[in-house]
């Protein structure tokens, strides 16, 4: 593998998303250079054509006020329904699979309301050791509620401290104590070391040990290919605001497979999750009757301000095509890891098989923050986990092979020094 500049540039030109990069507003420097961003995981950056929408609704509350619900042209009363169309694309789902409400944790707890139903000695939920911290608070006050300990609750699988999560270990684990277990919930991609799980295969060992499957796609919506309606996953949440780009507080997703969708399972109410049609009768004696399909999940109006920006984002992950930013983000991240690749002081904890990872690469290193700080001082910005993970997510929309070999380069001098 070439180390130069010169390869890298080569890798651009010939980069079929390459244009995309400039209908995003980058991170700049005081000076106005370029710096290179490697957080999409935690934040993607700014399409440009958001502000144009976000001019749109503001032009619709003042000029139209509360009618801008129902009136051309936003038709506000409809912007949950504008995008489930491409959002299922994303997630492999049907369009009546997918609902657009809420926030990500908020939609996990709701999600759970319906599928965490402990019974006699199964009450235990499956998940993964280094899970989210925020994945391990919806499970742990989940089971509280129920009256159950967290720490008889819950059940782990990942070998060692940083896993991997071995989809053989959870068949094992489901085989001998599946009647036990009434929930397995993990995150489809995890947030520490990018790696990958195989949703069908977990999905298909949990039916057989007679309990529901359910995912936190917040790291894998937008960056790995998912098939949820296919692999037969009950339920799953996500955000949009990482490789989605569609910004902070962004209106989060869920799924929830058709064969749910009878109103007859118990969901928490509210009033958008009813027949459109209905939701304005105000009949005081009428109950709580859910649609037929994932949006009866969904409890409060959408906030049409923070949805704004996720026309646009939808909007580019459907030109460039799934398959195209899936082949480049392959080939982005296997550069950087050839270019770091025998780097005294780094040791890289996310699967080396493409097939086992998104567009992320986690490196343990002594000194990380020293590191982290050291790389935002020239311009490359990578993501600190404590007390010794670097996370780097090339993001094949928006980063270069240049960006690449930027980070690369620093990140070696660092390292040795």
């Amino acid at each position: 593998m070439q180390r130069d500049e010169h390869t890298a540039r080569g890798l651009d030109a010939a980069d079929p998303l390459g244009p995309f990069r400039a209908r995003f507003e980058l991170p700049g420097d005081d000076a106005g250079e370029g710096r290179v961003y490697l957080l999409g995981n935690s934040l993607g950056p700014l399409p440009r054509a958001a502000r144009a929408e976000l001019d749109a609704e503001l032009d619709a509350w003042a000029g139209r006020g509360v009618e801008s619900y129902f009136e051309p042209p936003r038709r506000w009363y409809e912007a949950d329904e504008r995008y489930r169309r491409p959002m299922a694309a994303v997630v492999g789902a049907r369009p009546s699979e997918v609902a657009l409400t809420g926030s990500l944790t908020a939609n996990l707890h709701f999600l759970l309301a319906s599928f965490f139903r402990p019974a006699g000695d199964r009450f235990r939920i499956l998940l993964e050791r280094r899970a989210f911290p925020s994945d391990r608070f919806v499970v742990e006050t989940q089971l509280a509620w129920h009256g159950i300990d967290p720490a008889d609750g819950m059940i782990e699988v990942g070998d060692g401290p940083y896993g991997p999560i071995r989809e053989e270990t959870i068949e094992r684990i489901l085989a001998e104590r599946g009647d036990e277990i009434a929930l397995v919930f993990l995150g489809g991609v995890n947030y520490l070391t990018g790696e990958a799980l195989d949703l069908a295969r977990i999905t298909r060992a949990a039916h057989a040990a007679g309990c529901p499957a359910g995912f936190d796609l917040a790291h894998a919506a937008g960056n790995v290919p998912l098939a949820l309606h296919e692999a037969g996953v009950d339920f799953a949440a996500w955000c949009t605001y990482k490789y989605l780009n569609a910004g902070p507080g962004s209106v989060a997703g869920l799924f929830v497979h058709e064969r749910h969708a009878d109103p007859a399972v118990f969901r928490l109410g509210g009033w958008w999750g009813v027949d459109p049609s209905t939701r304005f009768e105000m009949d005081d004696d009428a109950p709580f009757t859910p649609r037929p399909d994932a949006a009866g999940w969904q409890l409060s109006c959408p906030p049409v301000l923070a949805m704004a920006p996720l026309g646009p984002a939808l909007d580019m992950f459907e030109e460039a095509g799934l398959g195209t930013l899936r082949a480049k983000s392959e080939r982005l991240t296997a550069y950087l890891e050839a270019l770091l690749d025998d780097t005294d002081g780094l040791e890289q904890i996310t699967p080396r098989d493409p097939a086992r990872r998104g567009a992320q690469l986690s490196y343990r290193v002594s000194g990380a923050r020293a590191v982290r700080d050291a790389l935002a001082e020239r311009g490359v910005d990578v993501d600190l986990r404590s007390p010794d993970v670097l996370r780097l997510a090339p993001a094949p929309l928006f980063n270069s092979f240049d960006d690449v070999w930027r980070a690369a380069r620093a990140m070696r001098e660092l390292v040795k020094r």
